[in-house]
């Protein structure tokens, strides 16, 4: 998928992905890989706040596209919504390369003990 990360603080994390490679067979960005974006960004955002002994682990995700990227790089923008104990919830909006929303993912991930997950 060639996501690169680009930050990674407890506010917020940013990845880029490339259109190219990434496509369905019309050349538009695959609507999968904007899911696996967001999950990539909105699973590890959660283990940052995961307490020691526990992991997150995604129980549901979904994903509204807006637009259709059709070349270059795509940018994911994940926020915590919520970050309880036992439950995140992240949105990830990720853009085009004018800025322009192509798609709005929210993931919510559970914490587990590692020797459970």
């Amino acid at each position: 998928m060639d996501i690169v990360m680009t930050e990674f603080t407890a506010e917020r994390a940013v990845a880029t992905m490339p259109v190219l490679g990434n496509t369905q067979p019309v050349m538009l960005l695959h609507g999968g890989a904007y899911v696996v974006l967001g999950e990539t960004l909105g699973s590890m955002h959660a283990n940052l706040h995961a307490p020691e002994g526990k992991v997150a682990v995604g129980v549901d995700i979904n994903a509204t596209h807006t637009g259709s990227a059709t070349s270059g790089t795509v940018t994911g923008v994940c926020v915590p919504i919520h970050l309880g104990r036992t439950l995140t919830v992240h949105e990830i909006v990720i853009t085009d390369e004018t800025g322009r929303r192509c798609s709005t993912v929210r993931i919510t991930n559970m914490m587990r003990d590692i020797t459970r997950a």
